[in-house]
């Protein structure tokens, strides 16, 4: 809760109860419409999110958050699809002005399953796919991003995961191929294998390509996944990380807790988080 605790002291700085009044009375409060400038980082929805959801539920859920931009997930858009199947779920997005920037995770445990990867990226139309591949696989992976001018973001999934717990466990491996390849930055899960976000950034900024965004209760093991500001993570100091090296990916929100309605959840760890950025302006 301390990440939580800090915004709430933040956001008392020098507001008494009539400013607070008389800010979200004035016509110059922020709206959602200027959430979209260049002054805030930019928000999505990793698909997974959405794994107890039809398309059109998700759509409606991503719809009431005012959230555009989506990484779709292949139980939403199966990596055998083929293009009229692939056109027609993005129609879908597409008619409710959302669009799909990355597929993944992807794992891959073949080198056929890189192949396949980077074709269906293809057919997708996407310059980006989240990524597990095994640590033999690198190489072709890096040959395929060569090739397709496509970008691999691997995932860090925990301590649980034997291939990437952390980031510096990804930036390792990646550090010596081609600069496309990167990391896609699962916060919660580098905060449960001992990582600072915050730190993690500042690390290996310039490949951090995506990002997971979640809250997690401890950083242990064990932690569990809960709503952004319900957690132990320091949105404050994350925050000024990414403006500070001018992070120009998704930060996308990616709700755990498989519930049929996460709207609840996302809106409060959508609307924790802009409140943040909104303090440290």
């Amino acid at each position: 809760m301390s990440s939580r605790r800090n915004f709430l002291k933040l956001s008392a700085i020098g507001l008494s109860a009539p400013d607070v009044l008389s800010s979200l009375n004035s016509k110059n409060f922020p709206t959602k419409q200027k959430n979209a400038s260049n002054d805030f980082l930019q928000l999505g929805i990793a698909g997974y999110s959405f794994l107890n959801l039809t398309i059109e539920q998700s759509i409606e859920v991503m719809k009431r958050v005012e959230i555009k931009t989506l990484s779709i997930k292949d139980f939403h858009l199966p990596l055998n699809s083929s293009q009229q199947q692939i056109d027609e779920v993005k129609a879908k997005f597409q008619a409710a002005d959302i669009s799909i920037y990355a597929v993944g995770v992807i794992y891959m445990k073949s080198e056929a399953e890189v192949s396949n990867a980077f074709e269906y990226a293809k057919r997708v139309g996407v310059n980006l796919i989240v990524c597990a591949p095994d640590y033999a696989l690198l190489p072709q992976l890096e040959q395929q991003v060569k090739a397709s001018n496509i970008r691999a973001a691997i995932h860090n999934h925990g301590p649980e995961d034997k291939l990437y717990p952390g980031p510096k466990d990804v930036y390792d491996r990646i550090k010596g191929l081609d600069d496309r390849i990167g990391l896609c930055l699962d916060i919660g899960h580098a905060m449960r294998a001992g990582i600072v976000p915050a730190k993690a950034v500042a690390d290996y900024g310039p490949r951090i390509f995506d990002m997971h965004i979640k809250d997690v209760s401890a950083a242990v093991a064990e932690g569990r996944s809960i709503e952004v500001g319900r957690g132990i993570i320091d949105y404050p100091s994350l925050i000024k990380e990414l403006k500070k090296i001018k992070y120009s990916g998704k930060c996308s929100l990616e709700y755990e807790n498989l519930m049929k309605d996460p709207l609840p959840g996302i809106a409060e760890s959508e609307g924790f988080f802009r409140g943040v950025e909104r303090v440290l302006e």
